[in-house]
């Protein structure tokens, strides 16, 4: 029964524990179930070998009570031909099979028993194995979700940085901005600063000349 308790043991094993220590559950989960299968395999043969020791002894068993009623048939054969001697021969074999079936029946009820909790067991532990067959899928379900919301969360991580980069940039180009009106402004600070009169001069300066080349030209064209 080694393989039994190897089994319960597999079976009773903590998963979740198993998953903590690994960095992909969806392969544990398979190598975990990979192994199940294997050790159902090994049950399964197990029992059937179990099952074969039964149908044996019950050969051996009927085989035996068949020679009973055998030789209880021909001693009544010949007590009908009036032969008791050859009837107490006939019952004496009779006597030796019926001796030997006390042990086979034991031997069968034995076996018996046994595949009948083999195949309990058995039949059982199929069944575990098909719930964790859906727990397996339901396992690596939950791990393709995971990934894919690993790679959203990573996408999401991206286009802040990106945000920030934008942002990083605007503030550059105010300060740029900033610097450059800074140093306009210094420089029309810096600049010669506007004479009152010198500007008059100018004005009126221009305005005379002009004045007096007009009224050149139009004594030119009155011929004066």
């Amino acid at each position: 029964m080694g393989i039994i308790t190897r089994f319960k043991d597999i079976m009773s094993a903590n998963i979740n524990a198993l998953l903590d220590r690994c960095e992909d559950p969806a392969k544990m989960i398979d190598e975990y179930m990979r192994k199940v299968t294997e050790e159902l395999a090994e049950v399964k043969k197990e029992t059937a070998g179990v099952m074969a020791e039964e149908k044996r002894t019950k050969r051996e068993l009927d085989e035996n009570n068949e020679q009973i009623n055998k030789y209880d048939n021909l001693a009544r054969k010949a007590l009908s031909a009036n032969n008791e001697d050859d009837a107490r021969v006939f019952l004496t074999k009779k006597q030796e099979y019926v001796k030997n079936g006390i042990d086979l029946q034991k031997s069968y009820d034995v076996a018996h028993e046994n595949a009948v909790k083999m195949r309990e067991m058995h039949d059982k532990l199929t069944k575990d194995v098909q719930t964790l067959e859906q727990r397996r899928k339901n396992v690596k379900s939950k791990v393709a979700v995971a990934k894919t919301q690993e790679r959203i969360n990573k996408v999401a991580g991206s286009m802040d940085d990106a945000s920030n980069s934008m942002r990083a940039f605007e503030r550059m180009e105010e300060k740029a901005d900033h610097m450059l009106d800074e140093a306009n402004s210094i420089a029309e600070l810096e600049g010669k600063p506007d004479d009152a009169v010198e500007s008059l001069e100018e004005k009126y300066a221009g305005a005379s000349v002009s004045v007096e080349d007009e009224l050149k030209k139009m004594k030119e064209e009155m011929g004066m």
